[in-house]
């Protein structure tokens, strides 16, 4: 099933790790890069001054607002590039924690 995206509203999404562990986020920003959607999100349940980012996987009905799935970005160049934008968006309100080290 597709989840929806509304940015006037509070999105939350519930996504499973990789040892099946179920945890929500609620999404906190979306930009479009060369023709991909990605998300900034915090857990529900941390403090907030973290946030992770993913990438989505479009709907098959091609809805720009729904996507079907959000996975990690593989690829370091591309997370860079995407982690840069968010950090110059949303830098006063979060820091971004990649593999245990805040990044400034």
């Amino acid at each position: 099933m597709a989840e929806k995206y509304n940015p006037d509203e509070v999105n939350v999404v519930s996504l499973v790790d990789e040892n099946g562990v179920e945890a929500d986020f609620e999404i906190i920003g979306n930009i479009e890069n060369e023709g991909t959607t990605y998300f900034a999100l915090i857990p529900v349940d941390g403090d907030g001054d973290e946030y992770v980012i993913l990438k989505a996987i479009p709907s098959e009905n091609g809805d720009a607002d729904e996507f079907e799935d959000l996975v990690s970005i593989d690829d370091d160049e591309e997370f860079d590039r995407i982690a840069d934008i968010f950090d110059d968006l949303l830098m006063e309100e979060y820091d971004y924690d990649a593999e245990g080290e805040d990044n400034e």
